[in-house]
């Protein structure tokens, strides 16, 4: 599944465990995740429906696609279609990031509360003489 990375002190690198995509579909929907929920495919994709409702307005005689612009929600509804999926597949992927991170974190908790415990331990022997 994922790679365990340690390091030099034999704890476990999580950055370089969790994050390494094995599958070429993960690295493609964490792409298209990270690319289709900026501000620039925002604006790119309003300026492209903008230029086809402006050429399809202009050639209004010789069109292609006239005024409900059939065709360009045909178009829209597809990318939804395909999109949707692939950012679903990678929100899962970024909880599976999450719960190994979280399972981490506790393991190392509870590894620090049993430190904490034999130190406490420790400091009582010692008032103790």
């Amino acid at each position: 599944m994922t790679k365990e990375v340690k390091s030099k002190k034999g704890q476990l690198n999580l950055n370089r465990s969790i994050f390494i995509p094995t599958k070429i579909g993960e690295k493609a929907a964490d792409n298209l995740a990270k690319s289709a929920g900026s501000w620039g495919f925002i604006i790119g994709f309003l300026i492209f429906l903008a230029l086809w409702m402006a050429a399809n307005i202009y050639a209004w005689l010789n069109t292609w696609d006239p005024y409900p612009f059939i065709l360009l929600n045909l178009i829209l509804s597809c990318i939804a279609a395909l999109q949707a999926p692939i950012i679903l597949m990678s929100q899962n992927r970024s909880a599976q990031k999450d719960r190994q991170r979280f399972e981490y974190d506790y393991a190392v908790n509870r590894r620090a509360e049993r430190e904490i415990q034999e130190i406490k331990k420790l400091v009582l022997n010692l008032k103790k003489k």
